[in-house]
């Protein structure tokens, strides 16, 4: 019965790799594999607006400071004058200023005082190491921006957007010996407003104070909304390895539903599901490694919302926006009013997103092992801060797990030493009675119970520490320490493939090495897939990031390590069990 339902086992095992392959391939944009479904019909961009043009920013509906902002047509009556700026070197009639601090390089834009482009010196594109890394980014391949503006609160009502052509003032780099740098963007006066954008830039930071200053020039209060918004493509990063199982795409957090993750293809379905109001947290958009964020004041109400929209870039699946509308107060003529936010744009340092906001050190993904995850990351970050190399570090934090669970995997390694014991009188008894399936069944159930030997007592003691090893492999594959990060020798980029695959080489020797110590299985078909899944699992390791491999190597030398020493002192000698395949 043991061997019937291992081998049911082995076949559920197969055949969820093979449909997790299948909708792996579906995932990622490619045709599946095993099980092709038809073809569905080409979705549009986006869903046309009432008056035929696609909606761009969403005005809010008149009542005040806490009104809530829905969708309503753009003022003006026109995708103009709220779409984002198409692709290109440069807008219409805006003019690019480059600001330079010590971590970042960024573009902005005086339509509009957006911010088009960031890159950072400090973390290298993976294709081409001799550039920064760039993540907002507007040109023929990619688009990806930060905007604000105002708009009113009745249709018709215009005021300053990020349509707008501003005038730039403020120095364009970080001198040294100064720790801040500012630059502004003021508005002409629209609808009786003008408004004036400052950027706050900090030394070491990737976090941005920004300033929205309105003034009321004309002869009425002005009662305007602040919206702010990441605008991008739905197309993953490039260069992302596709074995990667990493989310690209919009994020919301609030207090009251958490960190949600809201997938390109429900927004653009019209299926996203997220509050649509709230007066804490932020929205997002995320990708492996970096992330950019808007950050309101906590206790500001704001509506949240999530749209597909068609700007004519010729940039493939473009795009999709994620938006805060945030009510003001009606401003006297003569008056002013400013709501300071923060723009986040830059890498997932866990440390440093926790520092700024609730919540935002969510964006680093963990999966839904983050409970694991998190206390993993800090004890393999305070292993670094003494060893000082990443590498060395996976392998300090795999020893000390080993040593936390080194008596559970005694156990699990003497029952597998009992089992290696026993298995000549299993093979003998099979061979004596292979005509007599029950009769077989019973007398192997007695032979357990004579040498009280469990067949399950070395599979629990490793499957309650399955899920300490999966939150470290989210650990190791999340954390942008990783990104350029070397180990020794030829090893100089712990988050890409090993370029000549030595490690994954020698992960699948210490795999089969592992594998042969075990006590073979009775049943020869069993004994065959013992061999099989390795093999087949280590395939996959060729296109991991090396620091997974290293970790998965250092945690089969220590188990094999262990294994050996209980074996021996059992007396059971180590021998190993070769496959045969005939």
């Amino acid at each position: 019965m043991n061997d019937i339902r291992r081998t049911i086992l082995w076949v559920i095992f197969g055949f969820s790799m093979v449909l997790l392959w299948d909708r792996w391939q579906v995932h990622n944009g490619n045709p599946a594999t095993f099980l092709p479904t038809a073809p569905r019909p080409a979705q549009t961009a986006s869903a046309p607006a009432a008056n035929g043009i696609p909606s761009a920013v969403p005005a809010p509906v008149a009542g005040g400071n806490n009104a809530v902002p829905g969708p309503v047509a753009v003022p003006g009556g026109a995708a103009a004058s709220a779409a984002p700026v198409a692709a290109g070197s440069g807008s219409a009639q805006g003019e690019h200023v480059v600001v330079r601090t010590d971590v970042m390089e960024l573009t902005f834009d005086t339509q509009g005082g957006s911010l088009v482009r960031a890159a950072f010196p400090k973390h290298k594109d993976m294709e081409d190491r001799s550039k920064p890394f760039v993540l907002l980014d507007e040109s023929r391949e990619r688009v990806y921006v930060a905007q604000t503006g105002l708009i009113g609160n009745v249709a018709g009502i215009e005021y300053p957007t990020h349509k707008t052509v501003m005038n730039f003032s403020g120095e364009r780099e970080l001198k040294d010996g100064e720790n801040e740098l500012v630059v502004s963007f003021t508005s002409p006066s629209i609808g009786g407003a003008t408004l004036v954008k400052t950027y706050t830039l900090r030394r070491g930071a990737y976090d941005i104070a920004v300033r929205h200053a309105i003034t009321n020039t004309g002869t009425e209060p002005v009662t305007p909304q602040l919206y702010l918004q990441l605008v991008r493509d739905g197309n993953k990063p490039k260069g992302e390895s596709s074995f990667y199982f990493t989310f690209t795409g919009p994020a919301v957090y609030t207090d009251a539903k958490k960190f949600q993750k809201i997938d390109f293809a429900d927004i653009k379905k019209g299926k996203a599901e997220y509050p649509q109001t709230s007066s804490d947290g932020y929205v997002a958009m995320v990708q492996h490694y970096f992330a950019t964020a808007w950050l309101l004041p906590e206790g500001m109400p704001r509506s949240i919302s999530m749209d597909a929209v068609d700007i004519g870039s010729a940039v493939p699946d473009c795009c999709y926006r994620a938006t805060q509308i945030a009510p003001m107060e009606a401003i006297a003529p003569g008056a002013s009013k400013a709501v300071d936010a923060k723009l986040f744009v830059g890498p997932q340092e866990e440390k440093k997103l926790e520092a700024l906001a609730p919540g935002l050190e969510l964006v680093k993904d963990y999966g839904w092992l983050t409970i694991l995850a998190k206390p993993l990351y800090w004890l393999l970050d305070k292993i670094h801060s003494i060893l000082g190399n990443w590498g060395w570090s996976i392998m300090g934090l795999v020893l000390l797990l080993k040593i936390m669970f080194y008596w559970l995997n005694a156990k699990a390694y003497s029952s597998m030493a009992k089992m290696k014991a026993i298995n000549p009188r299993i093979t003998e008894m099979r061979e004596r009675l292979k005509d007599s399936p029950q009769q077989m069944q019973q007398e192997m159930m007695k032979i357990y119970r004579e040498e009280k030997v469990n067949p399950m007592g070395g599979c629990f003691p490793i499957m309650i520490q399955i899920p300490v090893f999966i939150a470290l492999y989210w650990v190791l594959l999340s954390s942008v320490e990783m990104r350029n990060a070397p180990w020794a020798m030829w090893i100089t980029d712990l988050s890409s493939p090993d370029p000549y695959f030595i490690l994954p080489i020698f992960m699948t020797l210490t795999t089969l090495l592992q594998t042969a110590l075990n006590p073979a299985p009775p049943d020869p078909m069993q004994a065959k897939l013992m061999w099989f899944m390795p093999l087949i699992f280590s395939v996959m390791f060729f296109f991991f990031p090396a620091g997974l491999v290293l970790y998965w190597i250092t945690n089969n030398v220590l188990s094999i390590a262990q294994q050996w020493l209980i074996n021996t002192r059992m007396g059971v000698p180590p021998q190993f069990n070769l496959p045969k395949f005939r």
